[in-house]
């Protein structure tokens, strides 16, 4: 006779979607409160520009229309990373089919996670070690920022993402 696995080893329905759940609302977490850096700055906040490229503050701190519409534009599609993770948490009685979702979402958690996070972790390591130089319109003190925080709370959003949708491969019942 084989062994049984012990039981903690066997997700049961009802921990795999409240894994489901609980990854959801930490991305969509994760989203909404990096949502609120970019509408921040498109309302006018200047309060801890300097961690940005000069040249995105200086356009956003002008006013100038292409680059409030960016920010504007970057914290709604932040936005809607967690309504798309709402509709995959959503199970059966959602309205929305999940295999597209899943697929934007997977999709999503590659550019987060491989091309904002890791690439571009690696890239502004490079320019603080003074490997490549960093240009300009980046500087020295955001490439710092962006090493140590923006490069890896994108990694962490793209790695939260891409747990959601492939937990979400199941349909679970509410």
């Amino acid at each position: 006779m084989i062994p049984r696995p012990p039981a903690d080893l066997c997700p049961t329905p009802a921990s795999s979607r409240r894994r489901l759940v609980w990854l959801g609302c930490t991305t969509c977490a994760w989203a909404w409160i990096f949502s609120l850096q970019s509408f921040y700055f498109a309302a006018g906040g200047s309060v801890g520009s300097s961690a940005f490229p000069p040249a995105l503050v200086h356009p956003v701190m002008e006013r100038q229309p292409a680059a409030l519409a960016l920010m504007w534009g970057t914290g709604a599609l932040k936005v809607v990373v967690g309504l798309l993770v709402l509709a995959l948490i959503a199970g059966p009685r959602g309205w929305l089919p999940r295999r597209p979702l899943r697929w934007a979402a997977l999709l999503g958690a590659v550019l987060m996670a491989g091309y904002e996070g890791l690439a571009s972790l690696i890239q502004h390591a490079l320019m603080v070690a003074g490997v490549v130089p960093i240009p300009a319109g980046l500087g020295g003190e955001s490439a710092r920022w962006h090493l140590w925080l923006f490069d890896p709370w994108w990694l962490l959003g793209g790695v939260l993402l891409g747990l959601t949708a492939w937990q979400a491969r199941y349909r679970h019942k509410s």
